[in-house]
């Protein structure tokens, strides 16, 4: 039960002017820089067949390039939602492969920065992938991190009926109907929550069949926590949806930052200058509010540590 919890945990926290970079390696480089996204994680980064790609990181990417001096060549890639897959090993298989140099919004947790236990691992599906990508495996390196750009929270969203409530804690839940999607950080959560004090109040709902914030927008459910990304995706496409953001936000999150290989430490020590100035003159939290995503600074610890330990102890 810990081991597959943990995996659940693991996998979960996978979503102005500027100033020059002193020159350096990096900087001067006319080599593309690539960074990996992901084709469809609204508002954060999406690619469309035939429409613009968009995203909050692609416009942090296209910053991070131009104070680099370098263009940006996106390489965009899909994520699978099975359980099966492992993001941080997929992640790495991008980068060993040289697919990409940097890959954007990794969640910086104590699991997913370790050295691989494995030697090799299959690539995700990306973008001009052939079929001898989809089956062959890529030796694996070590992954190194760039400073946090953004945080990512779970935050309660409340539906129509309930939107009076007031949210100080999850306790507060008490007497509503909840909706979670299964196998999510959100619904391990909810189930543990002072030894299961919610449970019979829990729906479950199967995330890519079922629509749990539509759902709660029509009234069949109260409340949810989900990933915040998922809200302001929400009210893009709808709206005039009655959805309340309470403004509470789940204590355990994580930190997201570029992650690139060890060996070359060079363009994470560039990406890192870029990132500080392009934090304090305000581009990062513009970028985000541009893309329409909420955008939260990253926040101590800068690596989250045991996520199941942390959710069992709450």
């Amino acid at each position: 039960m810990r081991h597959s919890l943990t995996a659940i945990c693991v996998s979960a926290l996978f979503s102005a002017t500027l100033s020059a970079i002193p020159n350096g390696h990096a900087a001067a480089s006319d080599d593309a820089l690539r960074v990996c996204l992901d084709e469809n994680l609204p508002p954060v980064s999406v690619h469309r067949r035939g429409k613009p790609e968009s995203g909050f990181d692609v416009l942090l990417a296209q910053a991070v390039a131009k104070l680099l001096q370098r263009p940006l060549n996106i390489q965009w890639f899909e994520s699978k939602l099975d359980e099966d897959s492992s993001p941080a090993l997929e992640a790495n298989a991008l980068l060993s492969d040289g697919r990409c140099a940097l890959l954007a919004g990794y969640p910086l947790t104590k699991d997913s920065l370790v050295v691989p236990g494995v030697k090799t691992a299959k690539l995700p599906d990306f973008d001009g992938a052939t079929r001898d990508d989809r089956r062959r495996r890529v030796t694996l390196g070590v992954l190194a991190p760039s400073s946090p750009y953004i945080y990512s929270a779970l935050t309660i969203v409340l539906g129509s009926k309930a939107r009076v409530r007031h949210i100080g804690e999850l306790g507060d839940l008490a007497g509503l109907r909840i909706g979670v999607e299964s196998g999510t950080l959100a619904d391990a959560i909810l189930m543990n929550f002072e030894k299961g004090r919610l449970i019979e109040q829990i729906t479950h709902l199967v995330r890519g069949r079922d629509d749990l914030l539509g759902a709660l927008d029509r009234g069949e459910l109260d409340a949810t926590l989900l990933d915040l990304r998922r809200l302001d995706a929400y009210r893009a496409i709808h709206p005039d949806s009655h959805l309340a953001a309470t403004g509470y936000y789940y204590p355990i999150g994580a930190n997201r930052a570029y992650v690139g290989l060890a060996s070359d430490p060079e363009l994470i020590a560039a990406v890192n200058r870029a990132l500080s100035d392009l934090e304090a003159n305000g581009t990062i939290e513009q970028l985000a509010r541009t893309a329409g995503l909420t955008y939260l600074p990253p926040r101590e610890p800068i690596v989250l540590g045991d996520v199941l330990q942390q959710i069992l102890q709450k």
